[in-house]
């Protein structure tokens, strides 16, 4: 079980500033080293309740609130990790637990009974939030992310771009799955992402692109809601 705390914050930059800013952050931050030349691809399938709680209340800027969702970075891995993300303001946690294709399958048709086989607490933890709730699969986003780290206060800076999705299939693993745009082509959303505080240098790195503060949830975005992100 892989857990992370930090402080979060989001903004929105159109496709010029945020080519600009890649070029910055290359000079001071390392490059994850995932990224390849174009970065790389993640997917994810969120779930939600049977009357949408965590979608609403991402919608009402309820505090605090939380996604239960799949991860993979290749659709060909046979793996996914699952993911409770809970948010607090400006603060974020992050657990995960990493799953069989089998056992993700099992999840995404409604057996949480295969969370009790793992010993890690958080699996126990993961079936009574998922049983009691009814959480059932709801839409599944995939992008193009570019990140950059420094270890100092467990930066990590994401450019994330391509953001499409689809409510209509929910194979997590198929290669050829069928995704529409819900974001526009022509903007970027960045992440920061760090402990305590923002360091100086990085702070002045970002600063010198045009980009607006704002909370963006790319599963209000999948489920087709205009007024996803909040200047």
């Amino acid at each position: 079980m892989r857990q992370v705390s930090r402080k979060e914050k989001k903004f929105l930059a159109d496709a010029m500033n945020a080519k600009k800013l890649e070029h910055v952050l290359e000079q001071v931050l390392a490059e994850d080293s995932h990224n390849g030349l174009f970065g790389y691809s993640v997917r994810s399938l969120y779930f939600d309740t049977l009357h949408d709680r965590d979608f609403a209340e991402k919608l009402f800027g309820v505090d605090p609130r939380r996604k239960v969702r799949l991860r993979v970075y290749d659709p060909a891995a046979g793996f996914a990790l699952l993911e409770l993300k809970q948010k607090q303001g400006e603060h974020q946690r992050k657990r995960s637990l990493s799953l069989t294709q089998a056992e993700v399958c099992c999840l995404i048709d409604g057996d949480f009974d295969v969370l009790l086989e793992h010993p890690e607490p958080f699996a126990a933890e993961m079936h009574a939030l998922m049983s009691i709730n009814g959480y059932m699969p709801k839409a599944i986003v995939e992008y193009r992310r570019k990140a950059f780290v420094a270890r100092e206060n467990k930066i990590r800076v994401t450019l994330d771009s391509d953001i499409r999705a689809t409510e209509l299939n929910m194979d997590l693993f198929d290669p050829a799955l069928p995704l529409y745009p819900v974001f526009d082509p022509f903007n970027v959303v960045l992440e920061v992402k760090f402990d305590g505080f923002l360091l100086s240098y990085v702070r002045s790195a970002l600063n010198m692109v045009d980009k607006s503060e704002l909370s963006v949830s790319k599963y209000c975005l999948a489920r087709g809601v205009r007024m996803a992100y909040e200047f």
